[in-house]
């Protein structure tokens, strides 16, 4: 099997497909309950200004490195530094995203199995009935980590058919799916009885629910949703075109991104507030607390009822396999160019390493939830480790890297596509990446710490 590097085959691959790294769980699930958490439309403001002020010039760096590079995570920071120790930044990359993709797994095999159970009608019942069957199901010793491994399956299904053939045509799919998923969602919840008090909450800021908690929130949720620090938008940069406007793709997939969120809050806000539940329920909200109000919301239809929750955890199981195809990638490419194996074995290591992990976390949090790393579950530990260290510490990096480090001709080239736009606003990308953003990961990290 060649191993000759893919590339994207159009703009609208490209965009659909690092958007799709980016869209996941997060935006259809932890965005809206921390909306709900930190005061409604005055979050998604500061959000907004976050997504300014860290996520496009984060993102935008990863881009030079990736393309610049034309290479894996690892072999792009060695290029560019000429085989100083910033490769381990690459390193610390793939670690992230192979783990991630591990307990990641997890979450998604739940929702596969509640799409099932959706089909199969095994989630009507009361609120209590909902509850336990999600305590059932999820201390099984057996069917969570099967839902998990078969989803790890199905990603690299998509991911050894390469790039255009495997990944940019899943994304050309699964996006337009998702997003026609999310617009009927959001009509059906909108249409019930008592929504607009929803839909106020969601577009009317009340500005004395902020303070430095919900902004630190805010930035910390921009960092996490497009995925800074996973390597990831590095590696899909490297099949980016030289004629790709990164600055113009960056501000795409953000807003693309930053709709998805809103959207999936007009979802479930709405439809909360017809049945006067509050969604800042946390990790529970969607397999408890979302199947109950969509029950109650549609008792009188209950026919809607079942399709409404059919299509909800669908969905989900859309925006996890966008997520979870981005992260496989980024190990097999590394395998695949820096051990030059055939991509189809670079995949089966990914896959048999993220299926152990999911193996694991899955029984900390289930059947055998004596298995503990520092006293916390290892699903827990393996979340805490990735979002409170590796992920700041890679993307503080990848800022100071292309800051400070590599030549400044070098990112000004790749950030102007070598002199045809954007050159007045490079300077301003500059100062945010020197200074702006390498503040706002420390401000994250130090949140996320409890420090602060």
């Amino acid at each position: 099997m060649s191993n000759e590097r893919g590339n994207f085959g159009s703009k609208i691959g490209i965009v659909l497909a690092t958007a799709g790294s980016a869209v996941g769980l997060g935006n259809v699930w932890r965005f809206p309950y921390m909306v709900g958490e930190d005061g409604g439309a005055a979050f998604i403001l500061v959000y907004i200004i976050c997504i300014l002020l860290l996520g496009l010039p984060g993102m935008i760096c990863e881009f030079i490195v990736g393309r610049h590079a034309q290479a894996n995570a690892a072999a792009a920071y060695d290029k560019l530094s000429g085989g100083r120790p910033w490769k381990l930044v690459g390193y610390l990359g793939i670690l992230t995203s192979t783990i991630i993709l591990g307990f990641y797994a997890v979450v998604a095999g739940w929702c596969l199995q509640y799409l099932y159970a959706a089909l199969v009608g095994q989630l009507s019942g009361d609120a209590n009935y909902v509850k336990d069957y999600f305590v059932s199901f999820s201390s099984s010793p057996i069917r969570p980590v099967l839902f998990g491994i078969a989803f790890i399956l199905i990603t690299h299904l998509v991911v050894v058919r390469g790039v255009r053939g495997g990944i940019e045509r899943a994304s050309k799919t699964l996006m337009p799916i998702l997003f026609l998923l999310l617009l009927i969602l959001v009509v059906a919840s909108c249409l019930l009885p008592g929504a607009m008090e929803g839909v106020r909450f969601l577009f009317q800021p009340d500005f004395s629910k902020l303070s430095s908690n919900v902004m630190l929130d805010a930035l910390g949720q921009a960092f996490f949703s497009l995925s800074l620090g996973t390597a990831c938008l590095c590696t899909y940069a490297s099949y980016f075109s030289r004629d790709t406007n990164l600055l113009a793709s960056a501000g795409q997939i953000a807003l693309l991104d930053t709709m998805i969120a809103i959207l999936s809050g007009l979802m479930i806000f709405p439809a909360a507030a017809s049945v006067g539940i509050s969604p800042d329920s946390g990790p529970s909200l969607i397999f408890i607390t979302l199947p109950n109000v969509f029950q109650q919301a549609f008792a009188a239809m209950p026919i809607a009822g079942y399709v409404v929750g059919v299509m909800f955890f669908a969905l989900l199981v859309f925006a996890a396999l966008t997520s979870t195809i981005s992260m496989h990638e980024i190990g097999t490419a590394f395998f695949t160019e820096e051990w030059n194996m055939p991509r189809r074995r670079s995949a089966w290591v990914i896959t048999v390493v993220a299926s152990l992990i999911c193996m694991v976390c899955s029984l900390s949090v289930g059947a055998m939830d004596e298995l503990k790393l520092l006293g916390i579950s290892v699903m827990d530990f393996c979340d805490q480790l990735t979002a409170n260290f590796m992920l700041p510490i890679g993307a503080l990096l990848a800022c100071l890297f292309v800051g400070w480090y590599i030549p400044r001709q070098v990112a000004h080239d790749e950030f102007t596509n070598w002199g045809t736009h954007g050159q007045r606003i490079f300077p301003v990308f500059l100062f945010a990446v020197r200074y702006v953003c390498p503040l706002c990961i420390v401000l994250v990290f130090l949140h996320q710490l409890g420090i602060i």
